[in-house]
């Protein structure tokens, strides 16, 4: 880890104020855009699965963790910060399967938004739940390394931004290949804010936001793949057939 050592070049207490600030603007960024969502009409809480409520929850309680522990670090509370840790790690867990969980029940149920075919719906939550939780993991196994560390765990919540922005870009008039490209070029610009900080604080970008950006940009590239791949796109018709079976 010669590179990783190399990379924590200063103390992390030197800057966590600009990534605790940072934290609480992209889960207030978050909450919003599933609230005025909701507050528009666009879906109804007593209709939705309980399954899904279940997710929001747990999205929810990972956001308040995530800046507790920005906000515990910045206070040098680090044996406090250190507990939580593990308690993010198995709430990420219970996040990717109730993602991919309710992505499959979209989909069987025929619940996906028009504007998104079955094979991508089916791809989008099931990659980026895999991913999410993958970076999360990274991160927690970089503890020892603060400045891939914070990166990679902020590059975590960056990809779940991906929904948030779904709720605010017009989707239906994008249409299924420009929505996600726009929804990327944001997220890119959310780590271009990390980007242009590392380059303030020693004149060169990270090595982990640079990791990150690539990252998201698989993950996107996978999700695209996936939507169009013929065996893929037979599995998700499959399941939404199946839905319809077991409702007849």
């Amino acid at each position: 880890m010669a590179t990783a050592a190399a990379s924590d070049a200063y103390p992390h207490t030197r800057d966590q104020r600009f990534f605790a600030r940072l934290a609480m603007g992209l889960a207030a960024f978050i909450v919003f855009a599933f609230a005025q969502w909701g507050l528009r009409g666009f879906v109804s809480p007593a209709t939705v699965p309980v399954w899904v409520h279940l997710h929001g929850v747990a999205m929810l309680s990972w956001l308040g963790l995530f800046v507790t522990q920005n906000v515990l670090a910045n206070g040098q509370d680090m044996t406090l910060h250190r507990k939580l840790g593990w308690l993010s790690l198995a709430l990420v867990i219970v996040i990717a399967g109730l993602g991919m969980f309710t992505g499959r029940m979209a989909v069987e149920l025929h619940r996906v938004p028009p504007f998104f075919t079955n094979g991508y719906f089916l791809a989008l939550t099931h990659v980026e739940a895999t991913a999410f939780a993958g970076m999360v993991g990274a991160g927690i196994a970089m503890r020892r390394h603060t400045q891939w560390h914070r990166r990679l765990m902020f590059g975590a919540v960056i990809l779940i931004m991906e929904p948030a922005f779904g709720r605010l870009v017009p989707a239906p008039i994008l249409g299924p290949v420009l929505t996600p490209i726009i929804q990327l070029a944001l997220q890119l610009g959310v780590l271009a804010i990390i980007a242009w900080h590392d380059l303030r604080q020693t004149g060169a970008i990270h090595p982990a936001t640079r990791m990150v950006g690539t990252v998201l940009m698989l993950v996107s590239g996978m999700i695209m793949a996936l939507s169009v791949f013929p065996p893929f796109v037979m599995l998700a018709d499959g399941i939404a057939g199946a839905g319809i079976a077991g409702g007849g």
